[in-house]
């Protein structure tokens, strides 16, 4: 398990920080065109308000493989009489989602109405921010920018912009000669987000789906990256200075991606959707304020690797693993959570999925863990260590 954690998982902290770094640069250039170009129109349209918040495994020291994906949050600013008001969506969409109405502060007005028009959707008689178009508007604004930002970069790197219908836009960078020592093109999933305080944002939900006739266009997730990279910070602190919980998921992240290439069709997918590496981090959170951190020395990596293997089993076979954050009352008081996510309804990450597909990958989870060195050998060839497509 070292040396395949050594090998084929561990991103080397020089590349990664210059990509970081590279990548932090060209977005601000992007987002500073965009916020420029969007106090054009004038107060009744959606804007940007001219900041970005690094999210994600290559910001919480959990990458693995390679330094070439980022995702970035991108946050939006709402005409100034208008307030979001999220609620959940109940019975509207899968469980977790939300929608979001909006508050007019001297009431609904004719003035409202452009911006109703262009971002919003009724619902149940009120009109509600539309993920969807808000998603479509982001991508034409980012597009449009492109041109200044590609003439400004042109001496360090290449840029251009993708997007797939109902997916946050993508930013390719392809470094020029030597600016950047590492070479590396990087694909950064530029991520619209609705700021709602307290560093909460919502963001557009993934069309994964049949989820009801308003999907994706009226539904939204939440997004609480940042409370997750203050308790990363919280556990760090008080784990042993050679902690192994993070390079346990790492090592999980590695196996379950080696063993998709023993799994057919559609059992492949729906492997790589439960074990997502979202949920896969929230069993670790979970894990880990179950005993004390001590346990998590790095001399222990094999035990501990296996009690995170066991727990998720344990999990998969209850068909429930309940969000971190939601609802949970469990949180250590040193991380502050907004009161927003301590009233809500807690949420069970598993609920989308039928208990024989569950039971399925429960059995293949333990299969996997007790044939790791096996699969290792088998998938560790440069055939199967070609990146994946996320799905």
């Amino acid at each position: 398990l070292e040396r395949f954690h050594a090998r084929q998982l561990r991103v080397s902290p020089h590349v990664l920080g210059h990509s970081k770094a590279h990548v932090g640069r060209v977005v601000a250039e992007l987002v500073r065109a965009a916020k420029a170009q969007g106090l054009q129109p004038g107060p009744l349209a959606l804007s940007l308000r001219g900041d970005f918040v690094r999210i994600g495994s290559a910001y919480e020291q959990h990458k693995v493989r390679s330094p070439d994906c980022f995702d970035i949050l991108v946050p939006l600013r709402l005409p100034p009489h208008l307030e979001p008001q999220p609620r959940r969506a109940d019975g509207l969409g899968p469980c977790g989602a939300f929608v979001c109405g909006l508050r007019a502060r001297d009431g609904w007005t004719r003035r409202c109405r452009p911006f109703a028009e262009g971002f919003c959707v009724e619902l149940q008689g009120r009109s509600h921010l539309s993920s969807g178009l808000v998603l479509r508007w982001f991508q034409g604004h980012l597009q449009r920018c492109l041109g200044a930002v590609r003439y400004r970069l042109q001496e360090r790197c290449r840029v251009s912009l993708s997007a797939c219908p109902g997916q946050p836009p993508t930013l390719h960078i392809v470094p020029c000669s030597d600016y950047v020592c590492c070479h590396i093109s990087m694909a950064v999933r530029l991520i619209p987000a609705v700021p709602l305080g307290d560093a909460l944002y919502l963001t557009a939900l993934p069309p994964e789906g049949p989820h009801g006739p308003l999907a994706p266009e009226a539904l939204w997730g939440l997004n609480a990256s940042r409370q997750e990279q203050r308790l990363l910070g919280w556990l760090k602190e008080q784990a042993p200075a050679a902690s192994c919980h993070l390079k346990c998921l790492q090592i999980l992240k590695g196996l379950r991606d080696l063993r998709r290439h023993g799994l057919e069709e559609p059992f492949c997918s729906q492997w790589g959707r439960v074990l997502s590496s979202y949920l896969l981090k929230t069993a670790l959170f979970s894990l880990l304020l179950q005993g004390p951190l001590e346990a998590w020395d790095e001399r222990f990596l094999v035990e501990r690797l296996e009690d995170l293997v066991l727990y998720l089993r344990d999990c998969l076979r209850k068909q429930v693993l309940m969000d971190f954050f939601l609802g949970n009352s469990s949180v250590p008081e040193a991380v502050a959570l907004p009161r927003f996510l301590k009233e809500a309804a807690p949420v069970n990450l598993l609920s989308a999925f039928d208990g024989p597909t569950l039971d399925l990958v429960a059995f293949q989870l333990i299969s996997t863990w007790i044939q790791a060195p096996h699969i290792i050998r088998m998938y560790s060839s440069p055939r199967y260590l070609r990146p994946v497509p996320a799905p």
